[in-house]
């Protein structure tokens, strides 16, 4: 099942991927690009990720310095119970505006900025604006109705802090010597929560995927 879910997971990012480079292949001047660091400052909450989306993740968080992963455990401790929002992503460098696991970041990471979903854009104020006054009347949007429908079939989520806690009990997380945890359970059917998604004008052309 695992193996499954991974492979699914794989064909959905490489779909999103032709979506994106088709995007940015019509418009070589896109705003999102590394270093702008807009979406991951302005989450609406602390993102939500399917089994497969984590296991890839914790991959690239394995590769990481132990003070960087105690830096963003505290980080992500630091947003449990804040009540304002927006909130930054407990995993941006602050300093460079990069994000340190790119390859293996969630699939709402993946489609923002790129995708729309019903009457809303998936993307920052600054492409809503260029939207507005008609200068991406010609691009054709990804459909993330059809993600989502997709990211179901991987099962339900958990949010980003639970499933790293989860990590630091087991002896698997680096520098430490834990436990292991109990099986994934009461895992929420619930899509990942991209960052803040402002109601936008509906885009004239839409993909099918």
């Amino acid at each position: 099942m695992t193996t499954l879910c991974l492979t699914t997971l794989s064909r959905l990012q490489h779909d999103i991927d032709e979506r994106v480079q088709a995007i940015r292949e019509a418009h070589p001047d896109w705003l999102c690009g590394k270093g702008c660091a807009g979406c991951c400052r302005r989450l609406a909450e602390i993102p939500q990720l399917t089994a497969a989306e984590w296991r890839l993740l914790r991959e690239g968080l394995a590769a990481l310095s132990p003070e960087r992963l105690q830096a963003i455990s505290r980080d992500l401790g630091a947003l449990v119970g804040q009540p304002w929002r927006p909130i930054v992503c407990p995993l941006l460098d602050q300093t460079t505006n990069a994000c340190p696991v790119y390859a293996q970041r969630p699939v709402a990471c993946r489609t923002y900025g790129f995708y729309v979903q019903r009457n809303r854009g998936l993307y920052c104020h600054e492409i809503e604006a260029r939207v507005t006054d008609g200068n991406l009347a010609d691009v054709v949007w990804g459909n993330h109705d059809s993600i989502d429908h997709r990211l179901a079939g991987l099962g339900g989520t958990r949010p980003l802090n639970e499933w790293f806690e989860r990590w630091q009990l087991n002896s698997s997380f680096p520098g430490m010597a834990g436990k292991p945890v109990p099986p994934d359970q009461g895992l929420r059917a619930t899509r990942p929560i991209s960052a803040e998604r402002p109601l936008c004008p509906i885009p004239s052309a839409i993909s099918s995927s």
